[in-house]
């Protein structure tokens, strides 16, 4: 039975999480990992494309490639030597290397960033720090064209309970300062902001840069969303918000960039927050690379069978299918939910409430986008209903009456239809 109408006179306000609001909360260190793990991208190179083998000995901060004419890398966060190269995949089957290495007791610094950091350049920014904590693409950001002309630095957080990027404009203001110094400085755009939640305007403000405020409701504060509420620029289907010449770098990117500079080594640790079982939140910082189950064990976090793992906030967060997986580069948040707590998504059929279709912000036809997915008709669905146009909030299922998993059945979808476009146009 439908207990709820299909038309209701105004959508769901969904407040994030604020730090003032929660208890006083410090920042809980997480020991250096015995065995670092590290996802790169794409699948297991051929032995005779490999550039590092196991047994081969690696340096915390050195740039790790794992094969050949491939860009994608990482940033080891240990010194240890290499256990294991192997194949995995990710949530929706995306083909990654990962990278095992036993660490030693003692971190032993690779220089290569420190020689650089002292004359910044844009070179630096890319060949180091694609990797840093927030996982900002410099690359594209920096080189793109057109130009990027407005860089908007987050202070606000992109899920609910998530409160990283607020606890870095709150506690590490010198560090974020150097970093926007460093941007302004190499990266030549006309204008640079902060953007925070109205209650961290006073904070924002001492920095001494453009800071911009906003209602920390949800799905405002993701990208897409501030391009058409603060800059009236809606992001077309197919297009990105650089191509528009605004970039978003989240507040922890550029404090780690400001850091790193000072600091002269690459940034090796990502601020996260941990959503326990009864709700409340603790702020960790672990090395990237460290796994899950090392970081809930610190925390004194039990699991049991039938127990849930997320990485990432509750709306758009994405499951942890086993304790080693990766703290990685853009693990914002741990959510950790108990066996009793979860509601299971259905493989019902859609009932057509119309609940999804009133909170989508992009205004897309929810209800008959999912009939596409679940029959597999990606491709129709990115050309018939405008599946690129989801800005990626997770409100269709979190209203979902019959809990079919929408937001999973978008990603996957969105990753298949760009996969077939790939191979087409690679074919063509």
């Amino acid at each position: 039975m439908i207990k709820r109408p299909f038309f209701a006179i105004t959508k769901p306000k969904l407040r994030c999480a604020r730090i003032w609001a929660l208890p006083k909360e410090t920042l809980v260190e997480i020991p250096p990992p015995k065995t670092a793990v590290f996802l790169v991208k794409g699948p297991l190179p051929k032995a005779d494309e490999l550039m590092v083998r196991v047994g081969d000995r690696v340096r915390t901060g050195r740039k790790v490639l794992p094969a050949k004419d491939r860009g994608e890398g990482f940033i080891s966060t240990v010194t240890g030597r290499v256990s294991g190269i192997s194949f995995c995949t990710g949530t929706m089957g995306q083909p990654y290397t990962s990278v095992c290495v036993e660490a030693d007791d003692q971190d032993q610094w690779d220089d290569s960033f420190g020689l650089q950091a002292k004359e910044p350049s844009l070179s630096t920014f890319v060949d180091f720090l694609g990797d840093v904590p927030g996982a900002p693409d410099f690359g594209s950001l920096l080189k793109g064209s057109p130009a990027v002309e407005t860089l908007v630095v987050l202070g606000t957080d992109e899920d609910l309970v998530v409160t990283k990027n607020q606890f870095v404009v709150h506690e590490e203001a010198e560090a974020l300062k150097q970093g926007m110094e460093v941007l302004k400085k190499l990266s030549g755009v006309s204008r640079l902001l902060l953007l925070v939640p109205d209650y961290l305007k006073e904070e924002a403000e001492k920095i001494g840069v453009e800071v911009n405020v906003m209602k920390p409701l949800y799905p405002d504060t993701l990208p897409k969303m501030i391009m058409k509420n603060l800059f009236r620029k809606p992001v077309p289907v197919g297009k990105k918000c650089e191509d528009l010449g605004v970039g978003f770098l989240s507040a922890e990117a550029v404090a780690a960039l400001g850091k790193a500079f000072s600091e002269g080594k690459a940034p090796i640790h990502k601020r996260m927050t941990v959503i326990q079982k009864d709700g409340s939140t603790v702020q960790a910082r672990a090395r990237i690379g460290t796994p899950v189950k090392d970081v809930l064990k610190a925390l004194n976090i039990e699991t049991h069978h039938g127990d849930r793992v997320v990485l990432g906030g509750a709306m758009t967060g994405r499951p942890a299918f086993s304790g080693e997986a990766p703290v990685e580069a853009d693990t914002d948040a741990i959510l950790v939910q108990d066996r009793t707590q979860i509601i299971p998504s259905s493989d019902s059929h859609c009932v057509n409430c119309g609940e999804c279709v009133r909170v989508c912000p992009a205004k897309m036809p929810v209800n008959l986008l999912i009939r596409y997915l679940e029959n597999s008709l990606f491709e129709e669905a990115a050309q018939d209903l405008d599946l690129f146009s989801c800005v990626e909030c997770g409100l269709c299922s979190y209203v979902c009456m019959v809990r079919i998993p929408i937001f999973q059945y978008i990603m996957l979808g969105k990753q298949e239809a760009a996969r077939i476009r790939s191979a087409e146009e690679a074919h063509a």
